[in-house]
């Protein structure tokens, strides 16, 4: 059999997406933990790559925070017991979609402040656009406009 670059490629691919398969004895043995833990993967955000959960991040401390979960879960902690503990270490910046607090009320709340600030402006600059305007034109160049706009139209070069 002869290996074609096609044949080749897939082989890569197939190789690559072998590494990338998570470690089986790195798994809860109980299926109904390791889907509770999973399930909270998807809720915690890699603190290095900053907008990824640990689920997708390949970084090393995606892996450790992976691990910590399943131990927690796997000691019988609810869910909002290890999120509660991820929290403490890590402040509410490891939850992909923080709750609303007193504390992070600014950061949800700022860009609704933005645009409604924003259209206020432009309202208030639309409607007050031609009461404080001044002459565009200088004295002179009034009188220049005059008398260009008073001149005859010259014939063109073809002139009929």
């Amino acid at each position: 059999m002869r290996l074609t670059p096609a044949i080749l490629g897939a082989l890569a691919a197939a190789a690559l997406l072998m590494g990338s398969a998570p470690d089986p004895s790195d798994r809860l043995p109980n299926p109904a933990q390791e889907a509770r833990a999973r399930a909270l993967f998807q809720q915690l955000r890699c603190v290095v790559c900053q907008n990824e959960s640990i689920d997708d991040s390949e970084a090393d401390l995606a892996s450790d925070l992976r691990r910590i979960v399943r131990e927690q879960v796997a000691a019988g902690r609810s869910d909002e017991q290890v999120r509660a503990f991820l929290v403490q270490r890590y402040g509410e910046f490891i939850l992909l979609k923080p709750p609303l607090s007193p504390g992070n009320l600014v950061l949800w709340l700022s860009p609704v402040a933005l645009v409604l600030g924003g259209g206020a402006y432009l309202w208030w600059r639309s409607k007050n656009a031609g009461a404080d305007s001044e002459p565009v034109l200088s004295p002179e160049e009034e009188q220049a406009l005059a008398a260009f706009a008073a001149e005859p139209p010259q014939q063109g070069r073809g002139g009929k």
